[in-house]
């Protein structure tokens, strides 16, 4: 089995994503015998973001010769995501919505005729077949109900893209108001650990 390790939280150590999802990968490691794990950070090896050119050479026109490593690159973090059985993704909030390394990371994976599809029913994806888990973190709340909810666009985001290519086995684990203070971080940390603690096996 083969679970693909995202992060890209610009904050290192600092990050709360990262804790959890680093918390939710030893969980799985742990409970999976023989389990194969790639690892990617977005912030230290970035993907650039999509151009013109970029969008040519997809639609078959002869790419210049400077972007041929970035496509070898789009091409590397397809391949990791197809092969995957299991994703974890560490997904920080920043400015209501997600890091645009993670946006970058995404342009790379919704491609039609791999991840979706589309036929006189619509759209169809083509990823329904992995387990994707994700490790929020935001500064404040912005739970249903509440004054920021109109400005949450990181989970409903990430529900449509991967709902979009078809992954039905969706989780998320939250750790919300980090910024609120010290006190409540380590609290909202710790109860995000614990769940990934709490995470069944398969």
């Amino acid at each position: 089995m083969k679970l693909l390790h995202i992060d890209s939280s610009v904050l290192g150590p600092h990050s709360v994503s990262r804790q959890v999802s680093a918390a939710i990968v030893d969980r799985l490691r742990q409970a999976t015998p023989g389990l194969d794990i790639v690892y990617r950070d977005l912030t230290s090896t970035p993907l650039a973001h999509l151009s013109g050119p970029h969008l040519a050479a997809a639609q078959g026109a002869v790419p210049e010769a400077a972007l041929l490593p970035d496509i070898a690159a789009s091409q590397a973090v397809l391949e990791e995501f197809l092969a995957a059985d299991i994703v974890v993704l560490g997904a920080p909030m920043y400015n209501f919505t997600i890091p645009s390394q993670l946006k970058a990371w995404i342009d790379r994976i919704l491609v039609a005729g791999k991840t979706f599809k589309y036929d006189a029913q619509g759209v169809q994806g083509l990823a329904g077949n992995k387990r994707v888990i994700i490790a929020v973190s935001r500064g404040g709340f912005y739970g249903a109900g509440t004054p920021m909810a109109a400005l949450e666009h990181l989970e409903t985001y990430l529900r449509g893209v991967f709902g979009f290519i078809g992954v039905k086995n969706l989780e998320f684990i939250a750790a919300d108001g980090i910024q609120v203070g010290p006190e409540h971080r380590e609290k909202a940390l710790a109860g995000a650990l614990q769940a990934a603690t709490d995470l069944h096996a398969a």
